[in-house]
């Protein structure tokens, strides 16, 4: 007979059980992984089934456990690390038997915080910064709207200034953690200037008043993780919940994009191991014309095939993250992981899939659930097209305006 995914699978060497090019001090945060099959694995296809994880409860575990803050001032709570050990955190995370709740902790900790850590007020980080970290306050990140994905520069939402408050208007599409959040780490225009110079990073908290969430949205994938579509209307929050200097809220969230797309890539590296080794497995006991499937040439060969493009992905990830600790602009790099991160997921995810036969097509295997989840990776954080028209600019070969 053949088993479903298992409850408790092996678990797949990552950076912090590997040789590579950082300090081996990243073992050190093998203790807390345990979380993960403790606290998470266990619960995940409950939390699938009822399309949401109890964000508060979980949060608060892995704040303790230090996870939340890894790269963080250790004066609100964080490790001060640098971002190698987020990178490390990330791909251990790939170990949690699904892509939405490692997609939503990695909101909490890598990409609705990182500019209000590096350029918030110190008020504005104890309000906000240390609970997040704690696990004591969910985040959400509130960039994309109805009509503006992954073209930033052309968000509507409005943040117009009235004495010392800010008064909002619109909405936020696609908004990760939205339904459970108790802050939004949100991108407004808050002038009429060029589109690029116009928009301010700002703290909102989500009981205010004018605050909606209008529904959570149903997804082909990333089930555990409740989406939300959030409206605001005449919402008013202090001038100084602005992060860092006000207009340069674009520039900033361009840099909270590098983070997240490495943590992204990271991330899926792990996963994309453990479908590739449960198909190995799966294949060498189920037997087709009186031979194990993996006996066959064209699929031992197609496994390497996939193996060797996950090996020379983690390269680039490990390059990247290591110029961009260094202080290097890594976009064009990060830009090119996240475009094969996606492309690889799905082009693996349908090839393991096909090996699994008719057992691939139900939702009781890991791998059909990573082929309706790794969809994403092509689309969220910036689509396909997108990293190619800024690797062409790098590149220096966009048609000249």
């Amino acid at each position: 007979d053949l088993a479903p995914v298992s409850k408790k699978p092996k678990r797949y060497p990552t950076m912090l059980s590997r040789q590579w090019p950082y300090a081996q001090r990243h073992r050190s945060l093998n203790k807390a992984i345990s979380i993960i099959d403790q606290e998470i694995n266990p619960y995940v296809d409950q939390w699938e089934q009822e399309g949401q994880f109890p964000a508060h409860k979980l949060f608060k575990i892995l704040g303790n456990a230090g996870f939340l803050g890894v790269n963080k001032p250790v004066e609100y709570g964080g490790l001060g690390l640098d971002f190698s050990y987020s990178v490390a955190v990330s791909e251990e995370l790939g170990n949690i038997n699904c892509g939405g709740i490692p997609m939503a902790i990695g909101v909490q900790s890598d990409m609705a915080t990182p500019a209000l850590a590096r350029f918030g007020s110190a008020e504005l980080k104890r309000e906000f910064l240390q609970p997040t970290i704690m696990g004591d306050i969910v985040a959400c990140l509130g960039v994309s709207e109805t009509g503006a994905g992954s073209d930033v520069a052309s968000i509507k939402t409005k943040a117009v200034r009235k004495g010392d408050e800010l008064v909002i208007n619109g909405g936020k599409m696609w908004t990760t953690n939205g339904t459970q959040a108790d802050w939004m780490c949100l991108l407004a225009n808050t002038s009429d200037g060029p589109p690029h110079k116009n928009k301010s990073l700002i703290c909102l908290p989500m009981n205010l008043s004018g605050v909606h969430i209008a529904r959570k949205i149903d997804k082909i994938g990333m089930w555990s993780s409740d989406t939300a579509e959030v409206f605001f209307d005449d919402v008013r929050v202090p001038c100084k919940n602005v992060i860092g200097q006000e207009g340069m809220g674009f520039t900033y969230q361009m840099l909270q994009f590098q983070e997240e797309r490495l943590w992204g890539v990271a991330n899926i590296l792990t996963t994309m191991e453990k479908v590739v080794q449960e198909t190995i497995n799966y294949t060498r006991q189920r037997k087709i014309f009186s031979q194990p499937i993996l006996y066959h040439q064209v699929v031992h060969f197609r496994l390497a095939e996939l193996q060797t493009e996950i090996e020379l992905l983690r390269s680039l990830l490990h390059r990247a993250t290591a110029l961009y600790i260094k202080g290097n602009n890594v976009t064009k790099l990060a830009s090119m992981a996240k475009l094969k991160a996606g492309r690889l997921a799905r082009e693996l995810s349908d090839s393991c899939l096909q090996y699994w036969g008719g057992m691939g097509f139900t939702s009781d295997v890991l791998v059909s659930r990573f082929y309706r989840d790794s969809r994403l990776m092509s689309i969220g954080a910036g689509a396909d097209e997108v990293m190619l028209s800024i690797i062409c600019k790098y590149m220096d070969t966009l048609p000249k305006k």
